[in-house]
């Protein structure tokens, strides 16, 4: 779970790049699960967009894997109107640009793998810090360091004491 400022800051992030490309038509920032994480996609359904992201980024994944070209970094499609652009951004989650055909694609792999590492940042530090909040479960059997808890055993009469070789 992202905090609000973080997600507010990614949000921010997504403006900074509209206007440093004004080209781009649309931002989003999403979870290599499919799950939106922020956007800025006026016209575009952005639960549908994060999830076509994740199909896509699963066959890249593999292409790379299969031909030895090591981890994922980017994925382009040119359509008959414009680009779509993914950038891995951390460890867990995915940059992707809409951008116009007119778009300077250099302009835009520049600009996009520099905000998919500042998201990735934060996104991987914001991550970090919400499992280190969380108290580490322990496995079944583990013996904790603490010193046992003593508690008294109510006193029985005699009348009440048994052991197994009584009955």
């Amino acid at each position: 779970m992202v905090a609000e400022e973080d997600l507010r800051t990614v949000v921010d992030e997504l403006r900074r790049l509209r206007t440093r490309v004004p080209q781009l038509t649309g931002a989003l920032a999403a979870g290599v699960d499919g799950l939106v994480v922020a956007h800025d996609t006026p016209g575009v359904d952005p639960e549908g967009l994060a999830a076509l992201t994740a199909a896509a980024l699963g066959v890249a994944v593999r292409v790379t894997d299969a031909t030895g070209h090591g981890g994922f970094r980017e994925l382009l499609v040119r359509g008959e109107r414009g680009y779509i652009a993914t950038y891995a951004a951390g460890r867990t989650a995915v940059l992707t640009l809409l951008a116009q055909d007119r778009v300077n694609v250099g302009r835009l792999h520049l600009e996009g793998r520099r905000a998919g590492s500042r998201i990735g940042e934060l996104l991987d530090a914001a991550e970090a810090a919400a499992r280190a909040a969380r108290p580490t479960p322990r496995p079944l059997g583990a013996v904790s360091a603490a010193p046992p808890i003593r508690t008294r055993a109510p006193r029985t009469t005699s009348a009440e004491a048994r052991t197994a070789t009584d009955s």
